[in-house]
């Protein structure tokens, strides 16, 4: 182009100066000529006919510029085409969401697991800005996966091998189709579903890739299989945008060949369209002739190459929008259980404390049930401490409130009679009926105190709301929870230990102060 602009300056300046030569001595003759009539005349002429002269000179530098502009402002165009940003509206909440999941990574103490998710989150701004789409190929042992890459490549960049177990870590691999602005990097994954431990892990790793793909390649080289349904439909669940392969077709007759693929299409029907159901050959077996001479088929993968230069140029940025946005979504909700783990942690801790505290004062204090609810099974300070963890700022009247609310709730339910009931029956088989009756309550209110931590700590995670069932609803879930016979085992050893055992230390010393014989001076 800068050629043939060059010579059309060369030759229009060439004709400017081959007739400003013939002007200008046409001009000298003719002033000449007009001059012995009349000079007025011919300085008017000449006067003209430079003005002319000017104007064409004028015109012709004014469409000059404008197609050099014109073709450097299509150039330009051309060139920001490849670097398409992600939509901006995706971008801008992956970006906000990350914000987020940064202010809870300093909330998590465990500091490799802080540092892990901070690195995640950098991978993830990085692919904000990244220029290339991001296929995953993904599959059974032995489906294909890569002979389907070394199609696409066009060359051999991995070892094929029928055996299950070939691709044993990812491979990435760079591919340019025609008609895609965007680069790819195409990544191999181990096979899933192989027997044995180190199998179970290739395939968690090839899953893990699968998630963090912008579009997946489900290879297959039969009907689906249920184990290989469940993970396609569970991926195309979190809105992992697929492609499912049906590779080998070669191996097969034209009539059981359709029949294969219209299988495959009634069975993803509800989350692949049918037009991402793609038959191909990758590496065709060699066919012998009746000559006995052997020729190598060539690869079939011309509709998987149309499919996906549609697919990428239709939805190639949505579809790493989309990713990032879910990448970011997943995060942030692993970076929660974590958190969530950790205060649960901490409030048990904190209703381990209270319920044995409250287990004491009763323990020496005895008292009527409601006035024990109202001490030690819903303790207020425990409720204050308990919201702080979850970042709500309590004051203890506030504390008490809740603390009396839950209180009815334990009483109207039914919770504390059923939970003497329950206590009474399991200490029996390790006490006396006297020492029963004097630690039940103290047992019993340690064991509704219990119940009260575990009702609040779901109360706070909810945002202070106790959900659409209610305080109820929470309160006798809990109880269920606490009535399982492993728990029931373990917190009665406990109580046995901290409660009923001292209390008949106390029992019996007191029961000998009063059978010793008094000697003769008491007397």
């Amino acid at each position: 182009m800068l050629f043939i602009r060059l010579l059309i300056l060369i030759a229009g300046l060439s004709l400017i100066l081959v007739l400003g030569i013939w002007l200008v001595i046409s001009l000298s003759r003719l002033y000449i000529e007009i001059s012995y009539t009349s000079s007025l005349l011919a300085n008017l002429l000449l006067l003209i006919l430079i003005i002319l002269l000017g104007l064409l000179i004028a015109v012709f530098i004014y469409y000059f510029k404008f197609y050099t502009n014109k073709s450097k402002k299509s150039r330009k165009k051309n060139k920001r085409r490849p670097t398409a940003k992600i939509p901006e509206e995706k971008a801008q909440v992956a970006t906000e969401n990350l914000k987020a999941v940064k202010k809870q990574l300093e909330q998590i103490e465990d500091r490799v697991a802080q540092e892990a998710f901070l690195k995640r989150s950098q991978e993830i701004e990085e692919s904000l800005a990244r220029g290339e789409v991001r296929v995953v190929v993904f599959g059974t042992g032995s489906a294909g996966k890569t002979s389907l890459i070394n199609s696409l490549l066009g060359e051999i960049v991995g070892e094929v091998n029928p055996v299950m177990g070939t691709t044993k870590a990812e491979q990435t691999y760079s591919l340019k189709l025609k008609g895609v602005t965007r680069g790819i990097l195409i990544t191999d994954t181990p096979g899933i579903l192989e027997a044995g431990v180190v199998g179970t892990e290739r395939g968690e790793l090839a899953r893990q890739l699968a998630t963090e793909a912008d579009l997946l390649l489900f290879v297959v080289d039969n009907d689906l299989r249920h184990s290989e349904y469940e993970p396609l439909k569970n991926l195309a669940q979190i809105g992992k945008r697929s492609l499912l392969v049906f590779n080998k077709i070669d191996l097969y007759t034209d009539e059981d060949r359709e029949i294969i693929l219209r299988q495959l299409q009634q069975r993803v029907r509800e989350f692949i369209p049918a037009a991402d159901v793609i038959a191909i050959a990758a590496n065709p077996h060699p066919v012998e002739l009746r000559t006995g001479k052997i020729i190598e088929p060539s690869p079939e993968i011309t509709p998987l190459i149309k499919r996906l230069v549609a697919v990428l140029r239709a939805e190639g940025e949505d579809l790493i929008a989309d990713n990032i946005l879910l990448q970011s979504q997943r995060l942030g909700e692993e970076a929660r259980k974590i958190i969530d783990r950790q205060r649960r942690r901490e409030a048990d801790k904190i209703i381990d404390r209270y319920q044995w505290i409250g287990a004491g004062v009763i323990a020496v204090t005895p008292l009527p049930v409601v006035d024990m609810l109202a001490t030690a099974a819903v303790n207020a300070q425990m409720v204050v401490e308990i919201g702080k963890i979850y970042g709500c700022e309590l004051n203890i009247e506030t504390g008490k409130d809740l603390a009396l609310s839950l209180g009815k709730t334990l009483v109207s339910l039914g919770v504390v009679k059923g939970a003497a009931d329950l206590l009474g029956r399991a200490l029996q088989f390790h006490f006396a009926t006297y020492i029963i009756g004097k630690a039940i309550q103290a047992v019993s209110a340690a064991y509704l105190t219990r119940i009260a931590g575990k009702s609040f700590v779901e109360y706070f995670r909810q945002d202070q709301d106790w959900g659409d069932g209610g305080i109820t609803e929470v309160v006798q879930r809990q109880f269920q929870l606490s009535r399982r016979d492993e728990f029931v085992k373990v917190f009665v050893k406990d109580a046995i230990a901290k409660v009923v055992k001292p209390i008949a230390d106390t029992w019996e010393d007191e029961a000998e102060q009063e059978i010793e014989p008094k000697s003769a001076d008491e007397w």
